[in-house]
């Protein structure tokens, strides 16, 4: 985060921030616009008409980045509210310092925060769009003093993810029963052969830490019961909530156990792996039940439609430690390491050249960070045909990108291509507009059907009554065709 305009507030550096954990950054991209303080922290009705620079009444205008205070209500809230007043992206002020910075001045208290403040994921932050950045106080104070002075200021919020070398290295951790990591393997498999080569892709099975949560007791007994492995060491939540039947935590590692064998036979030298994806496809379509979810027969056959050696993973499996007996596996050992190290405690997690990625997982949010992850000038073809292709799928499948190419360097600006999975302005305008011309017609053309089907109704009614010596004297439809003075009865 950085600020151009005034110099004042320039640094080399830039800003230091959180990135929120909800919302969908343009990864490679960035948003510099007119920067406003609500001077409000947005839990309740927003007035665009308030806050700083002072604007005479007028409401902010488009496209903008909007700074809020912290405390009140969650961060989500704050964001949502924002984005409805028309928000770019939100950048949220601290409000308590850090106890680690002693040149923080507090107004209102004389206590501090020990650790950085997250900003979390409330539970219904799917809605959100626009991206959103915590500065700490200190920072937040300058920039609030220049605004409240009615002084411009233009803030830059960018994405740019590491890139040091011509292959991304890109990292999953999930667990075989997330609903939304299925979704994404399943439909992810072209894309990741398409990247081939130029991309490294590293699978992660989350295992919980037996010994850490105590479900092995002093007396070595295992506590948590059905939702471990090897005697209370590791272990996986229970997906139906039922500990004494269905799938079993002790089955998910199980099953977490397999695919990481899985990918160490077929994955992980290429760092593509075709089959592993494959197999992935297969378990999901053909044993994701209760009834089948550790049954051999059923394993056996997903493993003969993606083409694995069964006997190989199981030998894998085996010599690891296996999962029955009272002692360590060492795959399973160094899943609960990696994810320590790098800290991962949101499932499902996804990070690209060891940046995290925040937003929904999907196909296509990946697929563009791991394009957004190469060295200028290095990206593969496919990068330069769908990188920003609101379709990725679509796009890697026929080789044309059908959609409107995202360009995350204008979200917010005017014009600019909506994100992947949103519809732009214009777009939603138009179509609006094709659907009341569409109505239109139909009801006009319908009233015009309904007038003609009334008219010829009472002609034949007049032709039927019409008594027939009369006939003589003049055409009974003249009476259906004209009215006193020659004025037609029906116009």
């Amino acid at each position: 985060m950085a600020t151009a305009i005034p110099h004042s507030l320039f640094r080399d550096q830039g800003y230091d921030h959180r990135e929120a954990l909800f919302g969908t950054p343009p990864y490679g991209g960035s948003i510099a616009q007119t920067l406003y303080y609500a001077d409000a922290d947005l839990c309740e009705d927003v007035d665009p008409t308030k806050g700083y620079p002072t604007r005479d009444g007028k409401p902010w205008q488009a496209p903008f980045i909007l700074m809020v205070d912290r405390g009140g209500c969650t961060f989500v809230k704050k964001v949502r509210n924002a984005q409805r007043a028309g928000a770019a992206g939100v950048i949220i002020a601290d409000n308590v310092c850090l106890c680690t910075d002693p040149e923080c001045k507090n107004e209102f208290s004389t206590t501090c925060e020990t650790s950085e403040p997250i900003m979390a994921d409330d539970g219904s932050g799917s809605d959100i769009s626009i991206p959103s950045f915590l500065i700490f106080k200190r920072d937040a104070d300058l920039i609030k003093t220049e605004l409240k002075a009615n002084s411009p200021v233009q803030l830059e919020m960018s994405w740019s993810l590491p890139n040091p070398d011509d292959r991304v290295e890109y990292d999953l951790w999930t667990v075989p029963t997330d609903a939304i990591s299925k979704t994404f393997m399943q439909n992810f498999r072209p894309l990741a052969n398409a990247l081939g080569s130029h991309a490294q892709f590293t699978p992660h099975m989350y295992i919980y830490d037996g010994q850490r949560t105590h479900c092995i007791g002093n007396d070595g007994a295992n506590y948590c019961y059905t939702l471990c492995t090897n005697n209370g060491r590791y272990c996986a939540t229970d997906p139906d909530n039922d500990l004494d039947k269905g799938i079993s935590g002790a089955d998910v590692v199980r099953e977490s156990l397999r695919r990481i064998c899985i990918w160490k036979y077929y994955g992980e030298e290429d760092g593509i792996g075709d089959p592993w994806w494959a197999y992935v496809s297969e378990f999901t379509a053909r044993c994701d039940t209760p009834e089948y979810f550790m049954h051999d027969d059923c394993v056996n056959d997903a493993y003969k439609h993606a083409g694995i050696d069964a006997d190989a993973i199981t030998k894998c499996m085996r010599d690891s430690g296996g999962t029955e007996g009272d002692n360590d596996n060492s795959y399973l050992k160094m899943a609960i390491s990696s994810q320590s190290e790098r800290g991962v405690v949101v499932l499902p997690s996804a990070f690209v050249n060891n940046a995290a990625i925040r937003g929904k997982l999907s196909s296509s949010s990946i697929f563009h960070a791991v394009c957004a992850g190469f060295a200028e000038g290095t990206e593969p073809p496919i990068c330069n045909t769908c990188g920003r292709c609101p379709d990725a799928i679509g796009c890697v499948a026929s080789g044309v990108c059908s959609g409107i190419p995202y360009d995350p360097a204008a979200r917010g600006a005017g014009g600019a291509a909506a994100p992947p999975g949103t519809v732009s302005t214009h777009t939603f305008a138009f179509w609006m507009l094709f659907v009341v011309c569409s109505f239109g017609g139909v009801g006009y053309w319908h009233y015009n059907k309904t007038r003609e089907d009334m008219r010829e109704q009472v002609r034949g009614i007049l032709a039927e009554y019409m008594p027939l010596e009369d006939q003589d004297a003049g055409n009974p439809m003249d009476f259906a065709g004209a009215k006193g003075g020659g004025v037609p009865l029906f116009s």
